[in-house]
């Protein structure tokens, strides 16, 4: 018999409303969730660099379940981390954390109907047995990011940090700071380091498209004090995800215009004299890569006032004192900041196999974004690129918690998802040109060309094909009838 009836893989965003999908919906099953770390929050507690905030707004990051009730719609970090501690705590999820359990493996037998999932604690190994498992570990490596190999760098007499492993001594009043990259680390980064530094660089290869927003939501402030709290939060977190919804079809289908758009608000932010085509205008589509969003035009007011600039160039060479630009340019620093990039991972970075199959999940195809060919029992949370992360988890977990009670009414212990479409074809996980999704993309599942196969990146879209659809539609394969191992043992 399982230990736990679902084993949770994270105690983050995901993990923390996996959990409490789980418990409203599924009062029945124990569940346990497992996290690596010492503390509540996944990358909202792992990153510390200045700064740190949200780049989507929280009434669509936030869970559906419980309002986002702070003035600020673009949110600091410690007030996103402060509202998932909140969130575990009042709904006692953090009673079943097991902190400090790195998971490093976990392997499917069909005869008995559940994962063991091979742990380490304080050094020492151990084995957690679960029917369900749940990813919610995130997209990348705790680990560490991405530095690229950057020429003469052993040279560099400074500071060089990437933001993943920021600490709380890293000093830059007064100082010469150097960041290089250009997504939404960087923007954040810049406008906030300026405040104090001598003088900030944005070092950046190729421009990113980067709009303003105002860090407070009006509208939602003032539903707010007109309306239950419930009430106002789901009015305005339905605002925000069509307008969402349609500024990214609308960007899709009129790359132009948008584009036009976005560099023409640039453009009236810096003013005319300001190299606009240079530094803030892509040679790709809107939505190519992911749109950079900045609160209250904070980093155009640092190059404004002349406490920060950009400069788009290609590194030579670090030196003792900075770094020489191709173009013969030299940028004196005393700190360079690696804002570039994430090391993406599939599965959480785990080892799975299946009745002692191992699974490449590279060559598996993503069932409804959430589950895999041909392993049993296993869904992983997996936002959007396109808006905000928690809509599709929120949507994942409600879900699984359907196909848990489906399972438990027909009397199934296992269901696997099986492709038997000759006519599905394989297309990337992420159609994004982003470097750390390209550096990652053959190590990921793919998705199908037709549903349930595909991924739509659409939130009304998935609404209706996760939370009302079949869940018996031919593609999951319903199996291994509870007390049937019982009764071979009988029968042997």
């Amino acid at each position: 018999m399982a230990d736990f009836d679902v084993v949770i893989v994270g105690a983050g965003l995901s993990g923390i409303g996996a959990a409490y999908h789980l418990q409203t919906n599924c009062p029945d099953r124990t569940y346990a969730i497992l996290e690596g770390r010492d503390a509540i929050g996944g990358t909202w507690d792992l990153f510390r660099y200045p700064g740190i905030r949200s780049d989507s707004d929280m009434f669509t990051l936030g869970y559906a379940f419980k309002p986002w009730t702070e003035a600020k719609a673009i949110a600091d970090g410690p007030s996103i981390l402060n509202y998932i501690r909140e969130t575990a705590r009042d709904f006692g999820i953090d009673k079943h954390i097991r902190f400090g359990t790195q998971v490093k493996s976990a392997a499917w037998s069909t005869e008995d109907a559940c994962w063991t999932v091979q742990i380490e604690t304080n050094g020492k190994a151990a084995t957690v047995s679960a029917n369900f498992l749940f990813l919610c570990g995130g997209y990348y490596s705790y680990a560490g990011g991405y530095t690229p190999e950057f020429p003469g760098v052993e040279r560099f007499k400074g500071q060089l940090v990437h933001p993943q492993k920021w600490t709380p001594d890293i000093d830059h009043a007064g100082k010469r700071v150097v960041v290089i990259g250009s997504g939404a680390t960087a923007v954040t980064l810049v406008p906030e380091m300026a405040k104090t530094a001598a003088h900030v660089t944005m070092l950046q290869r190729s421009p990113t498209y980067v709009v303003s927003a105002p860090a407070e939501d009006r509208a939602a402030n003032w539903l707010r004090d007109k309306l239950p709290g419930k009430l106002a939060y789901a009015i305005t977190r339905w605002r925000k995800v069509l307008f969402g919804m349609f500024f990214y079809n609308y960007a899709r289908k009129q790359p132009a215009k948008v584009k036009a758009g976005i560099v023409g608000m640039v453009r009236k932010e810096l003013g005319p004299d300001y190299d606009v085509d240079k530094h803030f205008t892509p040679t790709y589509n809107p939505w190519d890569q992911r749109i950079c969003l900045v609160p209250d035009s904070d980093l155009f007011a640092a190059i404004k006032s002349g406490a920060a600039e950009v400069v788009t160039d290609h590194i030579e060479t670090f030196t003792e004192t900075g770094i020489q630009l191709k173009s013969g340019k030299v940028l004196e620093a005393d700190i360079v900041v690696s804002a570039t990039g994430l090391v993406l991972q599939a599965m959480n970075g785990l080892k799975l196999t299946v009745d002692g199959r191992p699974v490449d999940p590279g060559k598996t195809l993503s069932y409804k974004g959430m589950m895999y060919e041909g392993v049993p029992n296993l869904a992983s949370a997996f936002g959007y690129t396109n808006a905000s992360w928690t809509l599709k988890c929120d949507l994942t977990c409600e879900y699984v918690c359907r196909l848990l009670n489906h399972m438990s009414r027909m009397g199934n212990r296992q269901v696997t998802p099986r492709n038997t479409d000759p006519t599905i074809g394989e297309v990337p996980w992420l159609d994004f040109s982003s470097g750390y999704v390209q550096r990652a993309m053959a190590s990921f599942p793919k998705q199908g060309t037709k549903a349930p196969w595909k991924l739509h990146q659409n939130y009304a879209l998935d609404l209706m094909n996760l939370r009302f659809t079949k869940i018996e539609d031919g593609v999951l394969e319903f199996s291994n009838k509870a007390g049937s191992k019982a009764r071979r043992l009988e029968a042997a």
